[in-house]
């Protein structure tokens, strides 16, 4: 909650702590209440309730009780067992980050104490941080949930077991094997409904939606959804290897929409949802995603989460706008009820899908390689979602899409199951690409560099020497004005952010002819001189737009045509959305 504050600032600079004002019923805890170390036939050989501490390796704060050490009698030996025995309590909060309780809708996550992950370079172990997600080793879960009869229960893993009780309960038990979280939902009031995917090369998939009554008949756009996001991603980096998923319909103000956890994920929509806002279709594609490099690759996302939250954005975005080309621009009116569709504003992949006016805000608050619980709160998710899509996507760009799918699929085959870091994923790419690309990953993942290329001078001009021309007394002035004769154009293309990255350099000419010059881009300036029959009416600067980092789109061109027309028509345009807002809205209170 301290660290949310740092990124609220309000008026005159002041900072306000509104956590006292919550009430007791909206927070939650975990409580170990008793600790064992177990002996064989579960025998109690040692109590350890009380030998543990609370730790802050991390920001060294005396009032985190977010990660407990606790000391073994004795060290564990290579190859050996510890098994140990944990009672806890978990309060469930009025939902809040996604976990908690509205009605008698409840989402659990994050409900049992993590064990935190051991490698060869120690504990991997974090306090719990506002900006960041969590990291655990894979496992088996085999799970029990007691529910009033008559509830709906979904969970990670498959159902193995359901039993009644004389209390008038249900008990539930889910098994899953080799994930690394588990989480449950359960409510009276969800409607279950299931479908199979199939696809002739990748394995089945059991679907089961559990969707809020006043959602129905968007179930088969749930489904729909979740079939593209298993049928794209296992097409391009590898299958879904669970064969079931859980698909979640959150409660309205639950605020526990669009998150992922192993073979489960809660979506989100809208009571007035039509065809083209993107509800439900962009977040299901997006968590279902979340299953292959958050659940299966799973890297560890307290310190890169971008190996999930990035990858994934860019491979959303791909589909969404491979699939669904005529997303709309939509508003939302009175408390985001009513949808205001406008047909003629459609969504492009490359700003909206990417993120890219978020990314232009905050493109140098971090240094990428940060580990990401360190981001400043409030614009890391600029740094991990929006800036790692769009250099994935300006990588596609400039490698071609067929390197680029290569280089994930390897990453994913090499690396499912096992917590890759990012140099293992700069290998994938580089082995696809035949190429080392550590330039590139140095300026937009090691260093906080900004790109912004632009057309610094645009000039044609049919002329000659000026001054004296021929020898002796022959010399006569000239002013240098000429009448005929070919037209000289003279580009100055600037780079004006620190970022370096090869450009091409487009110049259009009045009779319909093109010049494309290539420019690595590496000086403050460089100059382009063209000696054609017809003067020169436009000069762009990476016309293909294959650098997306550029965070200045407006200075990339330059014309000697003024376009009267087409401001006029933008302009006008947007006061004709202006007033169409205006008048809905009047006519609302009518």
């Amino acid at each position: 909650m301290r660290e949310l504050l740092r990124g609220r600032q309000r008026r005159h600079s002041m900072l306000f702590d509104t956590t006292g004002d919550r009430p007791a019923g909206d927070w939650a805890s975990i409580d170990i209440t008793a600790l064992r170390l177990l002996g064989s036939g579960e025998a109690a050989l040692v109590d350890l309730t009380n030998a543990g501490q609370f730790i802050a390796p991390d920001d060294g704060n005396p009032d985190d009780r977010t990660l407990l050490a606790v000391p073994l009698p004795e060290p564990v030996r290579p190859g050996g067992t510890v098994t140990l025995e944990v009672a806890w309590t978990s309060r469930v909060p009025r939902t809040f980050a996604r976990t908690g309780r509205v009605g008698d809708y409840y989402f659990i996550a994050h409900w049992f104490p993590k064990i935190g992950v051991l490698d060869d370079r120690g504990w991997l172990a974090h306090q719990f941080h506002a900006g960041t997600e969590f990291f655990a080793d894979f496992g088996v879960y085999d799970v029990r949930i007691t529910v009033p009869r008559g509830w709906v229960v979904g969970a990670t893993g498959r159902e193995r077991e359901r039993r009644d009780t004389a209390a008038g309960r249900t008990v539930h038990r889910y098994v899953q094997e080799d994930v690394h979280d588990f989480a449950w939902t359960a409510s009276p009031d969800y409607v279950e409904h299931r479908e199979t995917f199939r696809h002739p090369t990748l394995p089945p998939v059991e679907m089961r939606l559990l969707l809020m009554p006043e959602h129905a008949g968007q179930e088969q756009r749930y489904f729909a959804a979740t079939a593209l996001a298993l049928r794209k991603y296992g097409e391009w980096f590898g299958p879904y290897p669970y064969g079931h998923i859980t698909i979640v319909d959150p409660a309205w103000q639950s605020g526990a929409g669009g998150m992922e956890y192993p073979t489960l994920f809660t979506g989100g929509t809208r009571w007035l949802a039509p065809d083209g806002t993107g509800d439900p279709e962009a977040v299901t594609v997006h968590e279902a995603g979340h299953q292959f490099f958050y659940g299966i690759v799973a890297s560890n996302e307290f310190e890169h989460a971008w190996l999930d939250e990035g990858i994934n954005s860019w491979a959303e975005a791909r589909v969404m706008f491979e699939e669904y080309p005529e997303q709309a621009l939509t508003l939302r009116f009175f408390g985001g009820f009513v949808p205001w569709v406008i047909r003629d504003a459609l969504l492009t992949r490359e700003v909206h899908g990417n993120g890219m006016p978020g990314y232009r805000m905050f493109a140098t608050s971090d240094v990428p390689a940060t580990p990401s619980w360190r981001y400043f709160p409030g614009s890391g998710a600029r740094i991990t979602y929006s800036k790692t899509a769009l250099w994935l996507h300006t990588l596609e760009r400039h490698i071609g899409w067929e390197r680029m799918q290569q280089g994930l699929s390897r990453y994913f085959e090499r690396h499912r199951f096992s917590h890759p870091e990012p140099d293992d994923f700069f290998a994938a790419i580089n082995d696809a690409a035949g190429q080392d690309l550590t330039w590139f990953f140095d300026q937009v993942y090691r260093s906080s560099r900004v790109f912004d290329y632009a057309i610094g001078q645009l000039t044609t001009t049919r002329s000659g020497p000026r001054g004296f021309v021929g020898d002796g007394d022959r010399a006569v002035f000239s002013t240098g004005e000429r009448h005929e004769g070919p037209w000289r154009t003279e580009v100055v293309v600037r780079r004006i952010g620190d970022g370096i990255f090869p450009v091409d350099v487009l110049v259009t000419f009045e009779d319909g002819t093109t010049a494309r010059e290539r420019w690595d881009g590496r000086d403050r300036w460089t100059l382009f001189v063209f000696e054609r029959p017809s003067p020169a009416v436009s000069a762009v600067v990476d016309p293909d737009h294959v650098l997306l980092l550029d965070v200045n789109l407006t200075n990339n061109s330059e014309t000697r045509r003024p376009r009267a027309a087409e401001a006029a028509r933008h302009w006008a345009g947007r006061w004709w959305i202006w007033l169409q807002d205006l008048a809905l809205t009047y006519g609302f209170f009518l």
